[in-house]
């Protein structure tokens, strides 16, 4: 069997597209379609269905899909863990990660990473919902909340340190919160889905729900409405650094930290090996952000 066979099906799987995949192999349309069809005559079954309008996997092909994507990615590791002079990740990888995060620390990487592995390609999808990575074809997806899917494998690449942001015209005008059970008497700007803010005290954990009239479903944009002086805000330092360092935010209720059990992961799914692509990727990212990331420097 054809490994270039079985590495064109896979990518035929996530694309959705014959051509499109052909394409990202180096393959001619007519090329990639004979492709398939002598791997579906090796096997002595039909893999994939073709109309005019798109390519779909039959019952075969998705039951068989999960073993090629097995086969290729061993071959990978293997060729990876003897050091083989003339291999390097390849190919192209597709990531998705939290827009905010990928624009202010994935993005400005994105130069070096490749000048690093010039023989990979990324594709990076940017959205604040949750993906389903099957679903989607996403060899990688990056996340800062808590993770709850068993099957996916995380990797941490950082921290996700959150703090309580005010800029200095709020406080000047408003005061400065002493204890967690202040807040109730202030402006809170709360990002969605975040209902309430947990604090660790000297009494235990408390909770605290944020009582204001803004809530919006992007970091940066709380952070920019904090600044403004609208009110409030719980932020990662990684969204706030820039801002805390320039004097335009300060940081609020130091002595009741944020308890939350966050942190920056990079996940992929567990019916997969780690391919040699997707380990780059992690290792790069963990090295680049570092044990202490430069936002908290």
């Amino acid at each position: 069997m054809n490994n270039e066979h079985l590495r064109l099906f896979v990518r035929v799987a996530v694309t959705h597209n014959i051509s499109m995949a052909g394409n990202e192999l180096g393959l001619s349309p007519p090329v990639a379609s004979m492709h398939i069809n002598k791997l579906e005559e090796t096997l002595g079954v039909k893999l994939i269905h073709r109309t005019t309008r798109k390519v779909s996997l039959t019952e075969e092909g998705r039951a068989f899909l999960p073993h090629a994507e097995e086969v290729l990615n061993a071959l990978d590791s293997a060729k990876a863990s003897i050091g083989a002079g003339s291999f390097t990740p390849q190919g192209t990888i597709r990531v998705a990660a939290p827009s905010s995060f990928a624009r202010m620390h994935i993005v400005p990487a994105l130069k070096s990473f490749l000048a690093q592995y010039p023989q990979l390609k990324v594709d990076l999808r940017q959205s604040d919902s949750m993906i389903d990575m099957v679903e989607g074809g996403f060899d990688i997806a990056i996340r800062n909340a808590s993770l709850n899917d068993s099957t996916l494998v995380a990797r941490k690449l950082t921290h996700d340190h959150r703090i309580i942001c005010a800029s200095p015209e709020y406080i000047k005008k408003h005061g400065e919160p002493r204890t967690p059970q202040d807040l109730l008497n202030h402006q809170c700007i709360n990002l969605i889905g975040i209902d309430s803010w947990v604090f660790n005290t000297p009494d235990g954990i408390k909770k605290i729900k944020g009582k204001g009239a803004i809530r919006i479903d992007n970091g940066e944009s709380t952070r920019d409405a904090c600044i403004d002086g609208a009110g409030l805000t719980l932020c990662s330092i990684w969204c706030a650094y820039k801002a805390l360092k320039k004097g335009k935010l300060v940081q609020v209720l130091k002595d009741y930290p944020v308890e939350s059990d966050t942190a920056i992961w990079a996940v992929y799914p567990s019916s997969h090996l780690l391919a040699p692509k997707v380990r780059a990727f992690i290792d790069y990212f963990k090295a680049y952000y570092g044990d202490i990331p430069y936002w908290e420097n």
